[in-house]
């Protein structure tokens, strides 16, 4: 059986414009409340809100289980937290990076998942957007409202909201938020939270005497310039292995080098418009050490290859890996240059 995998004329357009996007990189294991802009890479908060994050490093604010609940993190092992509806206008929120400044009357399409935390006594119906060009930083504690981003410099005048035709209130599955929008050609940051106040906030109880508010965990946020039609086609063989030209490793070693981006990215896209295609990915090495200890770099070198694809968007419930060890060369290990292409990674895309 023949499948289509679809390669793309400008690769460079597939590439996700956000920094970290599922909060995987980290500069401490979080340990306390409300300390995001300390613990994590490339995001922040805009206000005094005290946004929280999840890492399953941590055993005070670990993934599945939190003080608001138990939520599995599908994008690796980190996500965020946020109060998005609260008594007394309390909002907190979130402030990521862009890869660069997206181009003006562009078409993009931003998304990212959400779950409500068990505790949650509310359920709200949209999601708020602020794209701006310099970082925002206000000091309050309550709605970040237009009042406050009016006296921002730079250009802040790209406000979306996201709506669901049902509330948000689901409490054990991600639910993916996305929304299409042309570009101004200023946006070089974006905040997501309510920037509705209380009385404005379109919610619902999920309890009988709720008074505690909104909390939502959110992870994998991924913005992308919609993709022009390509004839570039290539064909793949389904439930036949594949082995990646441009994942190799150095001696020892299991980190990725930059030469195998480009390679993985168009992967990614592909399982990205094939959401019913599932992937399995080998680790191999060559035969210098203790076999046991080549099976455990080789899984490794696998694991390494499904971390950067679920920290990309590609849900660990379609990815599996394993290591192989020294067991199959694809060429002489009395070289270098054999051995070198032994330390290999491949892979198998399954169909439904």
């Amino acid at each position: 059986m023949v499948f289509g995998f679809l390669l793309l004329n400008h690769v460079g357009n597939a590439q996700n414009l956000i920094e970290n996007p599922s909060f995987e990189n980290y500069i401490q294991c979080p340990q306390t409340l409300g300390n995001l802009k300390k613990d994590l890479v490339d995001w922040n908060v805009p206000t005094l809100g005290s946004t929280d994050y999840f890492n399953g490093c941590s055993q005070a604010m670990g993934t599945p289980k939190n003080f608001n609940g138990e939520q599995p993190a599908d994008f690796g092992v980190g996500y965020v937290g946020l109060y998005l509806y609260a008594p007394d206008d309390y909002r907190e929120y979130l402030q990521g990076t862009l890869t660069k400044t997206l181009k003006k009357d562009e078409v993009y399409r931003l998304s990212f998942y959400v779950s409500l935390a068990e505790r949650s006594d509310f359920a709200i119906r949209e999601f708020g957007i602020c794209f701006s060009e310099v970082p925002i930083q206000v000091q309050t504690t309550k709605t970040l409202s237009k009042m406050h981003l009016s006296k921002v410099p730079g250009d802040v005048s790209n406000y979306l909201e996201i709506k669901y035709d049902d509330f948000y209130s689901d409490e054990k599955e991600w639910v993916k938020v996305e929304i299409e929008f042309v570009a101004k050609g200023t946006e070089n940051y974006l905040v997501i939270g309510n920037f509705k106040d209380n009385k404005r906030t379109r919610r619902f109880k999920t309890k009988r005497s709720g008074t505690k508010g909104s909390y939502y965990y959110l992870d994998m946020v991924s913005l992308y310039a919609p993709l022009a039609d390509t004839e570039d086609e290539q064909t793949f063989e389904l439930n036949k292995e594949h082995t990646f030209k441009n994942v190799l490793f150095d001696f020892d070693d299991y980190d990725l080098l930059p030469s195998a981006v480009d390679e993985l990215e168009e992967i990614l896209r592909y399982l990205s418009v094939n959401t019913d295609l599932k992937i399995n990915i080998s680790g191999h090495t060559d035969n210098i050490g203790d076999e046991s200890y080549n099976l455990f770099l080789s899984r490794k070198r696998a694991r390494a290859v499904a971390v950067y694809m679920m920290g990309k968007g590609i849900s660990k419930e379609r990815i599996s890996y394993q290591g192989l060890g020294s067991s199959q060369p694809i060429s002489t290990n009395k070289t270098a240059m054999g051995r070198h292409k032994n330390r290999r990674v491949a892979f198998v895309i399954k169909a439904p």
